[in-house]
């Protein structure tokens, strides 16, 4: 009976110890098991972390660019000089090629050609002759022609890439307006081939002097007009304050004019060059012009 009691004691010390190695087995493994838990835990919760952060940059970012486009708008709003376009119209421009515009591009020419047309025909030559003692050449007549191109060119270039567009068919009106003066008037085609190099030199030369003259103060303007207006050649000052009122007027009575009906009409007035009031601006009526924009 001992003998089978410590058979059994011993059959149940081992169950025990086969128990207890299994206990501690499995407790080996709920401990890997929960250490691999915590591990997963602790990089989830890093990497939520992360997102939370990168949100909250994302969302700050955001926050900043609204920001900034509101203060824009409110303060400093883009001009339509500045309007953004695709990836695909960049290429083409960048080619060499017209991109999509506002308005179909021979209503942009039309209006073009009838911009430069006011430049040419309201424009009282004469007066201007007799008031600044300039002779009555070609080269006169232009010098004053660009003057008023030049100002229409500032006006429409506040109009974006189709404002643009409408400047470089002016441009190209003038130069075929001119050519086409020098034939009926009987230049030699090599001495007006040669003066159109030279009035082409002189026209973008002026564009940056009337630019820096508008920018700037009267002095400099008068400066940018005795250069390029009277060709150096102007004894009477009065002659120069003259031309500086005339532009800033002329510019400010540009700027009252819608852009749209510019777009589409290019009708331009102009204000006379001698006037009793010349600080007074009156915004100008608007142009009517059918669905075809003429």
């Amino acid at each position: 009976s001992c003998q089978a009691g410590v058979t059994q004691w011993i059959a149940a010390c081992s169950g025990l110890l086969q128990t207890a190695a299994a206990q501690s087995q499995c407790r080996r493994m709920l401990y890997g098991i929960f250490q691999r838990r915590k591990a997963g835990q602790f990089r989830l919760s890093k990497s939520r972390g992360g997102l939370i952060q990168a949100n909250g940059a994302v969302t700050q970012q955001n926050r900043l660019f609204y920001n900034t486009s509101k203060h824009l708008s409110s303060k400093d709003s883009l001009q339509p000089s500045e309007e953004k376009v695709g990836a695909f119209t960049r290429i083409i421009e960048a080619l060499g090629f017209t991109g999509p515009l506002k308005y179909s591009r021979w209503k942009v020419k039309v209006a073009a050609l009838r911009m430069y047309t006011c430049c040419v025909e309201k424009t009282d030559y004469e007066e201007f002759f007799n008031r600044c003692q300039m002779p009555d050449t070609l080269n006169s007549w232009f010098l004053v022609a660009q003057l008023h191109v030049w100002m229409c060119l500032v006006r429409m270039k506040q109009e974006g890439r189709t404002g643009k567009y409408m400047c470089r068919y002016i441009v190209h009106c003038m130069w075929e307006d001119v050519e086409q003066r020098g034939k009926v008037m009987g230049i030699n085609s090599v001495v007006l081939k040669q003066d159109m190099r030279s009035m082409v030199e002189n026209f973008y030369a002026a564009l940056f002097g009337y630019d820096e003259g508008i920018l700037s103060d009267d002095h400099v303007l008068a400066a940018a007009l005795w250069r390029n207006l009277f060709n150096r050649n102007c004894e009477d000052p009065r002659h120069l304050e003259l031309l500086v009122e005339y532009v800033r007027k002329q510019v400010q009575h540009l700027d009252a004019l819608s852009g749209e009906d510019l777009l589409l009409t290019g009708e331009v007035s102009w204000r006379p060059l001698v006037e009793s009031n010349a600080r007074s601006i009156l915004k100008p009526l608007s142009p009517v012009y059918n669905d075809e924009g003429l």
